[in-house]
């Protein structure tokens, strides 16, 4: 049922009306009930097939899953389209290499797009293993560039550094013949780990010498590119260049074009802006308003607990504690879609919550996360902690003494 109601491009409130509740036709597609003729007369006229095709054995044939389901959009992508494909995966277990290397790479990519970091790194895992059993470079240098994503997103840094280094390397020796965006954002994402690790200086020149290399002076890697630069800018310390590269990040790209990086670049703009000492709040503030009214209709879920995080952020620093603590309650509910990064920043902004309301032990809970993130090799990162446990230090005992 589901597979037939998929491949029509229809949702399941499509189908419901008033011979069938979302929940009865919920159920039917789980197996969780048994169909009544009269529930399988209306799907079959909803459907516009003949009622005699749900009689037949259908099998699940994984290429025609993979098919049907890549070329849905992205905003489509979602966690029902995960478990058939999963549940197709686990049934296929005589599938064609080269169709189940397509369809761990798709698996792959739903899970990151719902911020299941850690399933997406075990299909990525399957994924690299597969592509050396099938000894075809172009299939290896794409799952190292995943696996190279991956690790960004869960904080091993040097992994991501070390695996897009080899994604590179691979495909030089071999000449593969890989697109231009995926070289150039292959490269952007050696910066973030050069910069993640510390190596800002060298970020900084990678940095530059892709920003030369840019194909247009609008788009979608145009935008994604100035932003990294931008990033790499406020490491350094330079405001004032991190502001210009964000201005062109936000001016490559118009909503038009792409609605969810549209929606990254403003939300990784106001997070630089509260990360600049000292801090820009009023622009801060203006990219937050941009965005909020999309966020009910594009982008993934985890666009709106990073909206929810930053606002916590801009009130914290603007003074409101209370509707910081409320706004950091609403955005932990979807703590498990934040990055590594984020996930040690909201950490922070809970302990100076906590301080603010005299809680004593704070400080000493943020030199224990200071010390934990210096071992993940990312000393921005690390620095990060140590100056808020300072702050912290500072606003709740300076007034005892």
């Amino acid at each position: 049922m589901r597979q037939l109601r998929l491949q029509q491009g229809k949702t399941q409130a499509e189908l419901t009306g008033p011979g069938m509740s979302s929940a009865y036709l919920s159920r039917l597609e789980s197996g969780a009930r048994f169909p009544t003729q009269r529930a399988v007369d209306y799907l079959a006229e909803r459907l516009g097939i003949p009622a005699e095709i749900f009689t037949e054995r259908i099998e699940d044939d994984l290429s025609d899953i993979v098919a049907t389901l890549a070329s849905r959009p992205d905003s489509e992508r979602d966690a029902e389209m995960r478990d058939l494909l999963a549940d197709a995966l686990a049934r296929a277990t005589d599938a064609d290499p080269s169709t189940r290397w397509q369809a761990l790479a798709l698996l792959a990519q739903l899970h990151a797009s719902l911020g299941e970091f850690p399933e997406e790194w075990d299909v990525l895992e399957s994924l690299n293993r597969l592509s050396k059993e099938l000894d075809r470079p172009a299939l290896q240098v794409y799952a190292k560039q995943r696996v190279a994503r991956c690790a960004r997103s869960r904080g091993d840094m040097e992994l991501a550094r070390r695996a897009v280094r080899e994604a590179l390397e691979l495909g030089e020796h071999y000449r593969v013949r890989v697109p231009a965006a995926d070289l150039l954002r292959s490269r952007l994402l050696l910066v973030s780990a050069e910069a993640e690790l510390g190596n800002v200086a060298e970020a900084m020149r990678l940095s530059l010498d892709t920003l030369e290399a840019l194909p247009s002076e609008r788009g979608a890697l145009t935008a994604e590119a100035y932003w990294t630069a931008a990033t790499v800018s406020t490491r350094q310390g330079n405001t004032e260049a991190a502001r210009r590269y964000l201005d062109k990040a936000i001016d490559a790209l118009d909503s038009r074009e792409d609605i969810t990086l549209w929606m990254r670049l403003r939300l990784g703009a106001a997070s630089l802006c509260l990360q600049s000492l000292p801090p820009q709040l009023e622009h801060a503030q203006a990219l937050l308003s941009a965005v909020e009214p999309v966020l009910d209709f594009a982008g993934p879920p985890r666009h709106r607990q990073e909206f929810l995080f930053l606002r916590a952020q801009l009130a914290f620093q603007c003074g409101d504690s209370d509707l910081a603590a409320e706004l950091a309650a609403e955005a932990e509910e979807g703590l498990q879609l934040f990055t590594f990064r984020d996930r040690i920043r909201f950490r922070i902004l809970q302990e100076m919550l906590a301080a603010h309301a005299g809680d004593m032990r704070a400080v000493a809970r943020l030199n224990e996360l200071a010390t934990e993130v210096q071992r993940t090799q990312m000393p921005e990162l690390a620095a990060e902690v140590w100056r808020a446990a300072t702050e912290c230090a500072v606003k709740t005992f300076l007034p005892t003494l």
